[in-house]
């Protein structure tokens, strides 16, 4: 019985070639995970190792495995959902009354001149006073209750997603507007074909940065006059030594934030899949 020599194609580099190509990508996917992760896995394994070790001291930068023990039993034991229903439900209504009101005035003052000129100056002198400055009044005005907390959440949130709004607006190339009233489109459709689409990646841009925002004020709007919240969970564990049940409600915090501009990322491709072709 004759069998198949590498003269004639047994075993060849062909053969191979579909191996050899699964290869090549799974390289290129380990190396733009090691590229996009490598320091941040390398940050908490240099954590773990020096905690577990004593490089570090634990009283004040605990090991992982506790901060994750800790995260873990305040989930199954119902405290941290309660708190993050909380914290979620104080800046969600923060960010959506930032949103409906940024975005029109935004859209306004950025079409019409007269109305930024009026609008302008207050807004720049309010957009310079830091929240946290005014919390104080904010207290005063609404109380230690829930609405003091939201409005000064809200009145961070509003300035980035307004200014945001007002700059897509009139970086909209002036050629297209022109184009379109030169077909004859009226006023109208200008604004909703040509202006508010040109207009969406600043507007995301500004949501983004409002969404960071809305959860450092959370922390601390809830570290004053609050029993319940992420925030007073971070403030009430530092009080009580608890380092563990600080870091993990910290943690649920910077996941919160990843969670939301992840969304807001998601939905900005899905609405400006134009930009991503024109790139």
């Amino acid at each position: 019985m004759a069998y198949p020599s590498f003269e004639d194609g047994f075993l060849s580099g062909s053969d191979f070639s579909p191996l050899q190509g699964a290869l090549r990508r799974a390289g290129a996917g380990l190396r733009r995970l090691a590229r996009r992760w490598g320091l941040l896995a390398g940050f908490l394994a240099a954590w773990q190792i020096g905690s577990s070790f004593g490089w570090l001291n634990p009283s004040v930068f605990p090991s992982l495995d506790s901060i994750g023990i800790a995260l873990v039993k305040g989930i199954a034991s119902g405290a941290l959902v309660d708190d993050i229903a909380i914290s979620l439900q104080r800046s969600g209504l923060a960010f959506g009354a930032a949103l409906a009101l940024g975005i029109p005035m935004g859209l306004l003052m950025g079409q019409i001149r007269a109305v930024e000129e009026a609008l302008d100056p207050i807004l720049q002198f309010f957009r310079q006073t830091s929240a946290l400055a005014l919390y104080p009044v904010f207290i005063l005005l609404l109380g230690l209750g829930e609405a003091s907390k939201v409005f000064v959440i809200f009145w961070a949130t509003l300035f980035p997603i307004l200014l945001a709004t007002i700059g897509g607006v009139k970086q909209v190339d002036r050629k297209l507007i022109e184009m379109a009233q030169a077909f004859g489109a009226r006023r109208v459709t200008i604004f909703a074909r040509v202006i508010l689409p040109a207009a969406v990646p600043s507007i995301f841009v500004g949501l983004r940065l409002s969404a960071t925002t809305a959860l450092l004020l959370l922390i601390a709007a809830e570290m004053i006059g609050a029993n319940k919240g992420l925030g007073f969970q971070v403030m009430n564990a530092q009080y009580n030594f608890q380092i563990p049940q600080m870091f993990a409600a910290i943690l649920l915090l910077a996941l919160l934030g990843l969670g939301a501009n992840a969304v807001l990322v998601a939905l900005q491709r899905r609405l400006c899949r134009w930009a991503e072709t024109a790139r």
